[in-house]
């Protein structure tokens, strides 16, 4: 599990997201069969904890109720802040120059 395709880094940093300003819950409404058999799959390797959140907890009043818990293990953490960074970094580079 050492190369991710750009879906992947996608759904890694969707999640990191959603871990840090919505308590690890997604929506799954808002993921494709793509993403859930990634997700799935990172489930069974334990570089994830994903999971359906039982029916009480699920907040029907949401127009797009979160349905999904995510959590991390440190890789995962680890994962997740590297693609963040290289794709900071590519989006520094497209900037015009700042003149000091």
């Amino acid at each position: 599990m050492t190369e991710f395709n750009h879906t992947e880094q996608n759904l890694l940093m969707y999640f990191e997201t959603r871990i840090v300003d919505n308590e690890g819950k997604v929506a799954g409404m808002r993921m494709n069969e793509t993403d859930f058999e990634i997700a799935e799959k990172w489930n069974e390797e334990k570089l994830i904890s994903f999971e359906r959140l039982p029916f009480h907890d699920i907040n029907k009043n949401n127009a797009i109720p979160n349905t999904h818990q995510v959590k991390f293990t440190d890789e995962a953490w680890k994962l997740s802040h590297k693609f963040r960074r290289e794709r900071g970094e590519r989006h520094v580079e497209t900037l015009p120059k700042v003149e000091t």
